[in-house]
């Protein structure tokens, strides 16, 4: 290909990239020049660890090509497009929030805390958010719109939850080392079979969410062995 033909084919995949993220802001608002992040969560529904929350602002000159949500790609493809949106965009970050605080604020409570953390930790600070799902946090620093599934429709909402998910599952292959036997680096903390075999044989560890229904029950079920060892003692 000559040099002509691939300068032609950039330039078309930027103005297609612009016109994208054009549609995305006026649907919600925001003017593409301005500073439009998109903040998505990983990690909402499994039984241990942390909840993830990224927050991404994108650049209209740097098109970024497969974009979706993260769910939908395969693990290779999100470990690849992660580098890329670090690399590319014009600010993120990402943030945990522990299992103490889901225990304490509740699972939904716990996410929008870490919505507001990632937005505040943007070392550029947004003029609008895009928040992924049907709520928005209490505190923001700036103008937000909640938008369902927006992971699969708004490609600023796309690359946080790449970028989430990406860094959650690599904490969950770290826990696994620090808490053998449970399979965290498998099932990444999520409802499967191998993680309440496990859950049932050893009982929870320090990183499971002792709100969740199935971690409770388990932990019930040891304490009601224990006073009833102690009262035949």
């Amino acid at each position: 290909m000559s040099f002509d033909a691939s300068a032609e084919n950039l330039s078309v995949r930027v103005r297609r990239w612009i016109e994208r993220l054009r549609r995305s802001a006026t649907r919600h608002g925001a003017d593409v020049h301005e500073n439009v992040a998109g903040v998505d969560e990983a990690g909402r529904g499994p039984l241990a660890g942390p909840v993830v929350v990224a927050a991404v602002i994108l650049d209209p000159r740097k098109p970024i090509v497969g974009l979706a949500d993260s769910k939908m790609l395969c693990e290779n493809e999100r470990d690849r497009l992660a580098v890329i949106v670090r690399r590319s965009a014009l600010a993120f970050s990402v943030v945990a929030v522990d299992v103490d605080e889901i225990d304490r604020y509740n699972i939904l409570g716990a996410t929008l805390l870490g919505m507001q953390r990632a937005l505040a930790s943007l070392p550029t600070l947004p003029v609008f958010a895009l928040i992924d799902g049907n709520q928005l946090p209490r505190v923001m620093p700036c103008a937000g719109r909640a938008v369902v599934d927006g992971d699969a429709s708004e490609p600023a909402i796309s690359a946080a939850s790449i970028l989430a998910k990406t860094v959650r599952d690599r904490m969950m292959c770290e826990l696994d080392l620090v808490h053998p036997g449970y399979g965290f680096a498998r099932h990444k903390g999520y409802s499967t079979p191998e993680h309440f075999e496990a859950l049932e044989r050893l009982g929870p560890c320090c990183i499971h969410r002792r709100s969740f229904a199935p971690v409770r029950e388990r932990l019930m079920t040891t304490l009601d062995l224990f006073e009833t060892a102690a009262a035949s003692n």
